[in-house]
Parts: C-alpha cells; structure tokens; sequence
C-alpha cells in the first residue's frame, strides 16, 4: 500500500522555485521547502495525507512547494509516526511536538500556520485541539484540503456520494480508519473534531473540499461547528472536484485556483514576523 500510494503522487507536478532539505522538528524528520525567489518570513507546519497509514514528507512535495511558492514563507514538511505501527494518538503527538518546538525556537505563534491535506488535514485540527489542551498559544490560522475529520463515518456525503468518489468506497475508508484507532472509541474530539470538538477560541479556518467526496461532510460539519462557535472560517467547496484535487496543479484549473485561495488566506492571517530569534541562524 505504501509503495503503491508513493508511486501514484509522485506522478504529480511539483512546481518549480522550491527547494528542499531534509530537517528534524520535534524529534522526528521533517523536510524544509523554501523558495528559492521572493521568500518573506511565516512558517507553514505541513501534513502529509495518507489515511494515517501512508505517505511521507515527500508524497506531498507537490502540495508542500505549492504552497511555499505561492506564499514566499516557508514550510516544515513532517514526518509524523504512521499506524499500524504507531495507532492514535501518536501522530498527534509528533504534532504537537513539532509545533512546540517552532514556539521553542522563538518563532511566534502568530506566525505559523497549520496546513494538511487528507488524514494530515484532520492532523492540523486535532494538533491545535491538544495544543490547547497543554496550554499552548494557537497558530494563526489553519488550512485543509479534503480533511478526514470524523472517524465515526457518520456524515450523510459517506452514503451521498459513494460510488460518485473516484478514490474511496465507505469500506475502504472503514478499513484505514480501522488501522489507525487500534481499537480505540472514534467518538472522542481528537478522533471525531467535525462532530465533537468545541472550537472555541480556534484560530481562522480555511476547509477546502470537493463536492464529490465522501468526507465532503467532515469538512461542512466542521465549519458549522466552527461558525457556532464563534470562529472564523471559510468553506470552500469546489464543483466535480475529487478527494486533493489541489495535487493536480499545473494540469488542473480548479487545483491552481483552490491553492490561489489558500496562498492568499495565508498571507492575509500569517503576520510576518518573528521574535525571539533570528530566522535566518533558528532551525528549521
């Protein structure tokens, strides 16, 4: 499976004016991808999708040097720990560790941004509820692409769009799942934010997701819960779009446009500045 889902995102364009390294953050291994032309300061802590079983900092490079192209900040790529191996919640706290070392290197709060897409989308929401849960100053703002946001299956799009979604059947996303919670209850906030976490006090959320996706109704639910709770966010869905449309830049329109929209989102919440220490001499 690994193998299979490395093979298939490396089919994607990654876009020229990034560059890459390899780095640790956390304790764990992580990718640092800055531009190589018009870099401004801002941190963007990254993702990677892959049903909490698959994928890496590299299957999302497509994604990740989008991002850091469009914005100029750049982005911290992990590694995070994958089940079956690692079941929840140990990626989570390959999140919060990471992101407890970018405050520690005196990078200010302000200036970071989440951002994840599939399982990582879902990984950005649930590493800023136990963030908070530990007392930690919350990011800037938060972006997902087609976040898993409810392990318990529950959103009408799951039965709505099976058979429409060219990626995914509920059985195939019951069986990751199932991987993932090692036998632990789905109905808790960090498994099941769309349904369950209260989002007070959350930084400004931005979900994009296509209308042909079975977790289109993790990201609606979640931006209700969001709205209700006093948050902002936006809702971005786009039209006959797949599950990571965004991955398809370069080839798709709607991919560049939707990265367009998070680039700016980014720009506008991310503050551009960072104290406490030198950007250029702190690591990553």
């Amino acid at each position: 499976m690994r193998a299979g889902f490395a093979a298939f995102m490396a089919t994607l364009q990654v876009p020229a004016g990034a560059r890459s390294s390899v780095t640790a953050l956390g304790d764990r291994r992580a990718l640092l991808v800055e531009a190589e032309r018009n870099s401004r300061p801002g941190a963007i802590l990254y993702f990677h999708g892959g049903s909490y079983v698959m994928g890496s900092p590299e299957t999302a490079m497509a994604l990740t040097a989008s991002l850091v192209v469009r914005t100029g900040m750049r982005a911290v790529s992990l590694d995070y720990r994958l089940a079956p191996e690692f079941p929840f919640p140990h990626a989570i706290e390959d999140g919060v560790s990471a992101y407890r070392e970018l405050l520690d290197q005196g990078v200010e709060p302000r200036s970071i941004a989440l951002a994840g897409d599939s399982a990582g989308g879902g990984l950005c929401v649930s590493t800023c509820l136990q963030a908070r849960s530990e007392g930690l100053p919350l990011p800037a703002a938060i972006v997902t692409f087609s976040a898993g946001l409810d392990a318990t299956r529950s959103g009408d799009s799951m039965e709505s769009k099976n058979g429409v979604d060219p990626f995914f059947t509920r059985e195939s996303l019951r069986a990751s799942g199932a991987l993932y919670l090692g036998g632990a209850d789905p109905h808790q906030e960090l498994l099941s934010p769309a349904v369950l976490a209260d989002l007070t006090g959350f930084p400004p959320l931005l979900l994009q997701v296509g209308a042909n996706e079975l977790l289109l109704d993790d990201s609606t639910r979640l931006a209700k819960r969001a709205r209700d709770a006093g948050v902002d966010v936006i809702l971005d869905v786009t039209a006959n779009a797949p599950h990571v449309f965004q991955g398809y830049a370069g080839q798709l329109e709607e991919a560049d446009q939707a990265l367009d929209r998070a680039a700016l989102f980014l720009k506008q919440h991310v503050v551009s500045g960072e104290a406490g220490a030198d950007s250029k001499n702190s690591k990553p």
